[in-house]
């Protein structure tokens, strides 16, 4: 009697892997404030870089680069480490850095350089041009219309980087229509994400470039977490 109630018991006892585990927490989808953050700032500072507005008006530049185009995206950056995303975390975190780095030396570190303002310029554009387009090659992995801006943002980075180098007011001018360009993409990008979140399915085409795998460590124990018991893991 008493070796029978004792095998009831052990069997009575539920094995590790069925064990019930914690919920993983679920965070909305950062990518759409980084871009459209990028986006605006981009937008604004393009069209005096163009030419179409007043360059004497730039001011208005620096309390979005701040706030919007710097302490926004850099939030989206810090929630893309958070989903486990490393290529959205570095975009969104770095470029926010960009603008607010951007407003600090339009408003403190230009002012006090005597000579040379054009070759710091310039030289602050093409390491940021660099960074871009090994971010290109990144985007690779991710959609036609991410894809799109970084090709553009690198481009712009560079024409901008030339024309500080050259004192071109003409190839400053072609930037910022680069420049243009590569914020109505990106804007695109933010619109076609949020669009369809929203709705729940495909409403506006970003032409997904690869068939990205469950390879994050978040992801991973997400999978692992969902596994049938007795199944083997990777």
């Amino acid at each position: 009697m008493s070796s029978q109630i004792g095998v009831s018991e052990v069997k009575s006892v539920p094995p590790a892997d069925t064990a019930p585990s914690m919920p993983q927490p679920t965070i909305a989808d950062p990518g759409p404030l980084g871009l459209a953050a990028f986006a605006m700032t981009t937008l604004v500072l393009s069209v005096f870089n163009a030419n179409l507005i007043d360059r004497g008006a730039t001011i208005v530049v620096l309390p979005l680069a701040l706030f919007y185009g710097g302490l926004a995206q850099l939030l989206a950056g810090m929630w893309e480490f958070r989903k486990g995303n490393t290529f959205g975390a570095v975009a969104f975190s770095s470029f926010g850095a960009f603008w607010l780095s951007f407003a600090a030396y339009v408003r403190f570190g230009a002012p006090l350089i005597q000579t040379a303002v054009s070759d710091a310029t310039g030289l602050y554009l093409l390491a940021w041009g660099i960074f871009t387009i090994y971010m290109t090659v990144a985007a690779l992995r991710t959609n036609g219309a991410v894809l799109a801006v970084f090709v553009f943002l690198s481009i712009t980075f560079v024409v901008l980087s030339i024309g500080e180098f050259a004192t071109s007011d003409s190839t400053t001018k072609a930037g910022g229509w680069l420049g243009i360009i590569t914020a109505v993409l990106a804007w695109y990008a933010s619109f076609a994400a949020v669009t369809n979140s929203t709705w729940g399915r495909t409403m506006i085409p970003t032409w997904p470039l690869a068939n990205r795998q469950l390879t994050t460590p978040l992801r991973r124990h997400a999978m692992s977490q969902t596994t049938a018991p007795g199944a083997p893991r990777s």
